[in-house]
């Protein structure tokens, strides 16, 4: 792998009349900025359907689109929307997303596109989405409909009988649900015509997409509904434990997330369908996919699921080595990334390195100790990943202010960093470490502070909002950008 680099930047955080970011002109512009940046990666966060606290990584489906990521101005150059639609547009903040304030204007003009999709009878290209993506797209259409009629109460509190999928009780909900189902579908479907869009149009420009698989899934999904043999459930389909990691460098009580846990067996038994299906649908979306809690592929934190903390636990065995060794022979060489932060043992180590995968590095976590740090530059190996930081740290100048004292010193001791500038003195070093990749967090090439925080983990408010304006895409930051890649020899023009 040559050396390269990349920003990370969230669909949510692209700029944008309509209160978040979309698949619309602001995609194509921050591809444009990448190219005159001489940046090749632009990585992502899971562009599912979000659920509990707007969390990209406990979405209402493992397979299905961010319906609010939907641009509004191609609906209308479509014809789908009219001018009339768009002008009584509210007012949205400039930085942060609104997130309720997002849906209650964007949700009633999506069904009304969809419907005037309907209406058009245009039916070709969508009945070849509708089959290609079978194995998902009915069930997470009923699921949500299913879930609106119920005044958005989670699976679990659904009725007993929906829960378990009678069959009759099913049949006359699908047959009253017919129009918001189909609607729904319709939906998924211009998601996935503009994404597949905006991918083209990032390719063309030799720019790759990184995204993002949430190893776990939210309790409240359409594939706990509709795959319950998947997960470890008791008789009535509720769970007995919920994932999560103990006590760590983010949280003393550790996290608890609150997915249910897979039940390996089933899947080894299936020969990895659920999976194998997840991969194909993500590196038909991505170029390159990461892989989130890695470690959970060998093996995985489970504690009650009535558990208040994820202190105390039980790591139990997973069957993530023959999952990847299945998908490889059925797939080819996947172009994986591991996310092998935490406390990694051996087995962990040796399912990364068996299959070849890049692990990550992170900056901010290399000055708590000596020279023996695995997070500081002179220990990289090649075949990784080195971030100043991801979504869920802080931003690299948020951490500097709010680091111990030794942690500033032992910066300044290893680099000379300075200090008016700090988040770009990291990426300088990170640039010139010997790791083959290097992406930092948009909020770093600007400095900004822990008011442009992406995630504070272990919480459930005020993430997710940060948004980029236009006018940060500016000529200074990218030449900057070019400079740094050229100096430490990455993204070689071909």
């Amino acid at each position: 792998m040559e050396r390269q680099s990349g920003i990370l930047l969230h669909i949510s955080s692209l700029h944008s009349k309509y209160g978040i970011g979309s698949l619309g002109k602001a995609a194509y512009e921050f591809v444009d900025y990448l190219k005159q940046s001489n940046q090749r990666l632009w990585q992502l966060l899971p562009l599912g359907p979000a659920g509990y606290g707007e969390s990209p990584y406990s979405a209402f489906s493992a397979f299905a689109g961010n319906s609010l990521f939907i641009d509004l101005d191609i609906l209308q150059e479509n014809h789908l929307l009219t001018a009339e639609d768009l002008q009584n547009t509210p007012y949205f903040e400039a930085y942060k997303v609104e997130y309720q304030k997002v849906k209650d204007f964007k949700f009633p003009l999506l069904n009304k596109a969809a419907q005037q999709f309907i209406t058009n009878n245009n039916f070709s290209e969508f009945d070849k989405f509708q089959k290609e993506n079978e194995f998902w797209l009915d069930d997470f259409a009923f699921f949500t409909a299913l879930k609106t009629k119920f005044g958005e109460k989670p699976l679990f509190e659904f009725e007993k009988k929906i829960i378990m999928k009678e069959a009759t009780a099913l049949k006359g909900l699908r047959a009253e649900l017919e129009n918001e189902i189909l609607t729904i579908k319709v939906i998924q479907f211009l998601f996935a015509l503009q994404w597949a869009d905006v991918k083209k149009y990032a390719n063309e420009n030799k720019v790759e997409i990184i995204g993002d698989i949430p190893l776990y899934v939210a309790s409240d999904s359409a594939d706990v509904w509709a795959n319950p043999e998947l997960f470890l459930l008791d008789k009535n389909r509720q769970q007995k434990l919920a994932a999560g990691v103990p006590p760590d460098y983010f949280s003393k009580t550790g996290q608890l997330w609150g997915n249910p846990v897979y039940n390996w067996e089933a899947m080894k038994d299936n020969n990895f369908a659920w999976w194998e299906a997840r991969m194909r649908i993500n590196f038909k979306m991505f170029d390159i996919v990461r892989i989130d809690h890695f470690r959970g592929l060998a093996e995985f934190w489970a504690v009650d699921a009535k558990a208040e903390t994820a202190e105390n636990g039980q790591w139990l065995p997973a069957h993530g080595y023959k999952m990847l060794e299945t998908l490889t022979q059925n797939m080819g060489k996947m172009r994986l990334i591991a996310e092998d932060l935490g406390v990694i043992t051996p087995d962990v180590e040796k399912l990364r390195d068996d299959f070849d995968l890049p692990g990550m590095k992170i900056f901010q976590f290399a000055f708590d100790s000596d020279a023996k740090n695995p997070f500081l530059p002179h220990n990289y190996v090649k075949n990784s990943i080195v971030y100043t930081g991801t979504h869920d740290n802080d931003t690299s100048r948020g951490w500097f202010e709010t680091a111990e004292g030794w942690q500033r010193e032992n910066l300044h001791s290893y680099f000379f960093a300075d200090e008016a500038n700090i988040a770009r003195s990291m990426m300088r070093k990170i640039w010139a470490s010997s790791a083959n990749t290097a992406i930092v967090p948009m909020q770093d090439i600007f400095n900004f502070g822990s008011e442009t925080r992406m995630n504070t983990p272990g919480t459930t408010e005020n993430n997710w909002e940060w948004r980029c304006e236009l006018h940060l895409l500016s000529e200074e930051s990218a030449q900057f950008l070019v400079n740094i890649s050229e100096i430490y020899g990455r993204n070689f023009k071909k």
